[in-house]
């Protein structure tokens, strides 16, 4: 199944190599018929054998131009040197073209070193020289004409080279654009299906911790005190409705890789009220304490700050003893968060995802998380610069 693409792999070049080939023949040709008739005939000796012998070598090792560029307009030069001072051509083209093709190659082939000024410099010599051989008994353009046709030769080929090296630049650099965009799109992608991962395990976390309490005390409730059975329920189907239109919305986000505009982003401190009062419903005696004056964070901050206290508080109810305290503190340039809660049966695990999850989203604001257990009491402390107030 592969020999075939492989075979047609190895085929292009070839084809390339061939094609290249026809161009440079029919190039050489072209330039031997229009040596042998240009010019004005009746004032030229005829061609026999020697001018024709001439004349191929004044044009057909453009043949091998690619290949020895140098060497094949050396030949060129000294043969239609050779026509001229023997009154055969008063002009070949030979020269002419091969120049022009020496100044179309890269500047680091031979065209542009001291050996190509050397031999152009001896082969319009030559050609000066066939000039006073050949003056007084045939045709013969004179050298300051010879030079400038050369010359112009030498500066239009030059000129497409250089047009050519500036349009293949412009077009690696589009290139290197084309993948360093398609990089970035690739790694904006990742590090957003990691934030939504993130904020799935948080909200998750956290509404799974508040029904699996309010779902006890319903349990524990429904006969002796059915009111407030009923607004345990109710909770769990408050929590349960939007947990899952937002569980919804970041799995939708994660399937799409083109982003997720669709993604209502999570709230941020000014829900906290509503974050503890729903923890404080489900049993958990939360005090909020507020330190300096609030001001208006950038969104990045906001956010994180409230999934670190919800996150907290979740751990709070299903490993502490009842109890949290959260205080925030609104700095110059920062943000402190500390949720702290006395020891229950069990303390999170340093390497969960909770406590993983809120150390990235502070580091990802320049910040640093501290989380672990002292004197008898479990301590997250959260320290979240205010940086430039972006999305």
């Amino acid at each position: 199944m592969h020999a075939p693409a492989a075979t047609a792999a190895h085929r292009l070049p070839r084809l390339a190599v061939r094609r290249q080939l026809l161009i440079d023949v029919a190039v050489a040709l072209v330039v031997f018929a229009l040596t042998t008739t240009v010019g004005p005939r009746d004032q030229l000796r005829d061609f026999d054998l020697l001018g024709l012998a001439l004349a191929a070598g004044a044009s057909l090792p453009l043949v091998a131009r690619r290949r020895a560029p140098l060497a094949a307009f050396m030949v060129i030069g000294v043969a239609s040197a050779a026509l001229v001072a023997r009154g055969y051509a008063d002009q070949p083209p030979g020269p002419i073209v091969a120049l022009f093709l020496l100044a179309l190659r890269p500047r680091e082939a031979d065209a542009t070193t001291w050996r190509t000024d050397l031999a152009v410099a001896l082969a319009f010599f030559l050609h000066a020289a066939g000039w006073f051989e050949a003056r007084d008994h045939y045709a013969s353009v004179p050298p300051p004409l010879t030079a400038l046709f050369w010359a112009g030769a030498w500066v239009v080929g030059d000129r497409v080279r250089q047009r050519r090296e500036r349009r293949a630049a412009a077009e690696a650099d589009a290139r290197r654009a084309r993948l360093d965009a398609e990089r970035e799109r690739r790694l904006a992608v990742v590090e957003e299906r990691a934030r939504l991962a993130r904020e799935l395990h948080d909200s998750a976390g956290h509404a799974i911790n508040v029904i699996l309490v309010q779902a006890g005390a319903a349990r524990l409730l429904h006969e002796r005190d059915p009111e407030r059975s009923r607004a345990a329920l109710a909770t769990i189907e408050e929590v349960a409705r939007e947990t899952a239109h937002e569980i919804d919305q970041l799995v939708r986000g994660l399937r799409e890789d083109d982003g997720t505009d669709g993604v209502e982003p999570p709230p941020g401190l000014a829900a906290l009220d509503t974050l503890a009062g729903r923890h404080r419903a489900a049993g958990l005696d939360v005090s909020v304490t507020v330190q300096g004056t609030p001001r208006a964070l950038p969104a990045r901050v906001d956010r994180a700050a409230y999934r670190i206290l919800q996150e907290s508080l979740t751990n709070a109810a299903r490993h502490g003893g009842g109890a949290a305290e959260v205080t925030v503190a609104h700095g110059a340039d920062a943000l402190e968060l500390v949720v702290t809660n006395p020891l229950g049966g069990g303390s999170p695990s340093p390497g969960g995802h909770g406590l993983l999850g809120m150390r990235e989203r502070a580091a990802l604001l320049g910040g640093r998380l501290e989380a672990g257990p002292g004197d008898g009491r479990f301590r997250v402390r959260a320290h979240l610069p205010h940086g430039d107030p972006r999305p």
